[in-house]
C-alpha cells in the first residue's frame, strides 16, 4: 500500500455547467466509500495571486490580457508542491478547473493562439482524468447567477467551447465528455463510476507532467 498514489481528476466545462456541484459531490462520495479525497478549485482565491485574480473576475480591477493569463498559471504553480505531496500520500485530488480553462478562456480572446497560452502550464502535474461537462452556452445562460462574472456572456462562452474542443484532440490526455444537461444525481453517478475506475488504474503509475 505504501507506494500507492491518489488520482488527479479534473472537471472542466463552460461557466455554469455544474462543475462545482459535481466536484463537491464526488469528494463526498469518495470519502463515504473510504477513499481519501480532497477538493481543489482554480483560481484558488485565498493566496495573494488568487485575490488579485478574484478582483479581476468580479470586475473590480482591470488587468492586461497577457498579465492575467500568466497570473492564472502562477496560481496553479504555487499549489503544485502541495498537490504532489497529497497525491503521493494516496489522496485523490478532485480539481474544479485547471490549465485547460486557462488556455481555453485566453485563446478565445483576440490575437491569442492556443500554443502561446499553453506554454506557462507545461510541466504541471498531468491529470489522470479530465471530465468535460458539456452544456450549450444557451443552456448555461439560463442557469442561476449567469453573467455575474467577467467572462459570462454567451458569445464569448461559445468561443471558449471551441477552444476546449481543440484541446480535446490531444490523444495524450484522458478526456471524457459528460452530458451536463442530465439531472445532478444521474450525472454524479456516472462521474463517480469513472472516477473510481481511474483511481484503481493509476494507483501504481508514476505522476506525469502536462503537455510534455
Amino acid at each position: 500500500m505504501a507506494g500507492w498514489r491518489g488520482a488527479l481528476i479534473v472537471l472542466e466545462g463552460v461557466d455554469r455547467a455544474g462543475k462545482s456541484t459535481q466536484c463537491r459531490r464526488l469528494v463526498q462520495s469518495l470519502r463515504a466509500a473510504g477513499l481519501r479525497a480532497d477538493l481543489l478549485r482554480f483560481p484558488e482565491r485565498s493566496t495573494e495571486i488568487g485575490q488579485l485574480i478574484s478582483s479581476y473576475l468580479v470586475k473590480d480591477k482591470n488587468l492586461e490580457d497577457h498579465t492575467i493569463h500568466l497570473l492564472f498559471s502562477a496560481n496553479r504553480w504555487e499549489h503544485v508542491p502541495l498537490m504532489k505531496e497529497k497525491l503521493h500520500k494516496g489522496i485523490t485530488l478532485v480539481v474544479d478547473r485547471y490549465a485547460f480553462s486557462g488556455v481555453a478562456f485566453t485563446s478565445a480572446k483576440e490575437n491569442f493562439c492556443l500554443e502561446w497560452c499553453k506554454q506557462p502550464d507545461i510541466g504541471l502535474p498531468k491529470p489522470d482524468l479530465i471530465l468535460f461537462l458539456q452544456l450549450s452556452p444557451e443552456e448555461a445562460a439560463k442557469r442561476g447567477n449567469f453573467g455575474s462574472e467577467r467572462y459570462e456572456n454567451s458569445s464569448f462562452q461559445e468561443k471558449v467551447l471551441q477552444s476546449f474542443y481543440h484541446l480535446m484532440t490531444d490523444k495524450t490526455l484522458n478526456w471524457k465528455l459528460m452530458d451536463a444537461s442530465k439531472s445532478i444525481e444521474d450525472l454524479h453517478r456516472e462521474i463517480k463510476s469513472i472516477a473510481e475506475e481511474t483511481i484503481q488504474e493509476v494507483q501504481n503509475k508514476p505522476l506525469e507532467e502536462l503537455w510534455k
